[in-house]
C-alpha cells in the first residue's frame, strides 16, 4: 500500500468502489425501514460481507451494519479473525461497532460520514464515550459488583486450560 508523503494512507479508486457499496447499502436500508448505515468487509480485493442497519427490522439493539457485517464475514470465512480484511463504513464507528471492529482484527477502517454527521440527525454516540471515561460509581447505568469470589473460578479454569482457542 503507497503512503503519501504526509505519511497517509493513500486511497485507491477501488477503496471509492468499496465505499460506495456502504453507502448503497445505507441508502438501501434507508428505503427498507432500516437505519442510515451500511458497512462491507474486503479481504484479497473482494468483498466477503456487506450488511446494513437492522435494529428496528430485528428488534435487535446490536444489529449495526459493522456488527452484522462482521457476523457474515466470519461466517462465511470460518475465522473470527479479520486480520487480512479492511472494512468500509458509511459512517465513523459507534464504541461498540469499533469494539467489534478491533476483536475482529481488522486491519484498517475507511468510513464516510464522521460521528458529528451522526449526531446531527439524532444518533448520538458521544454520551457513550463519556461514559466510558468515568468511574464506575458515577456512570448513569449502574454498574455493581456480584459474587466475585464465584466468577473468578471460570477465569482460573480459563488460565489452567491447555487447549484452549486464544483471541
Amino acid at each position: 500500500m503507497k503512503k503519501t508523503e504526509n505519511n497517509n494512507i493513500e486511497i485507491t479508486e477501488q477503496d471509492k468502489v468499496f465505499m460506495r457499496e456502504a453507502i448503497r447499502l445505507a441508502d438501501e436500508s434507508v428505503k427498507n425501514g432500516g437505519g442510515p448505515f451500511g458497512a462491507v468487509i474486503v479481504k484479497d480485493g473482494k468483498i466477503i460481507s456487506g450488511r446494513s442497519n437492522s435494529v428496528t427490522i430485528d428488534n435487535d439493539p446490536t444489529a449495526h451494519a459493522e456488527v452484522n457485517t462482521i457476523r457474515e464475514a466470519c461466517h462465511r470465512l470460518g475465522t473470527f479473525d479479520l486480520s487480512d480484511c479492511t472494512i468500509y463504513t458509511s459512517c465513523e464507528p459507534c464504541p461498540m461497532c469499533l469494539g467489534a471492529i478491533y476483536w475482529a482484527h481488522i486491519g484498517r477502517i475507511f468510513y464516510g460520514n464522521t460521528r458529528k454527521d451522526a449526531r446531527d440527525i439524532d444518533f448520538a454516540d458521544d454520551f457513550i464515550y463519556e461514559e466510558l471515561e468515568r468511574p464506575m460509581s458515577e456512570r448513569t447505568v449502574p454498574f455493581i459488583p456480584l459474587l466475585h469470589d464465584e466468577a473468578i473460578h471460570t477465569f482460573r479454569l480459563w488460565t489452567e486450560k491447555t487447549d484452549k482457542t486464544e483471541y
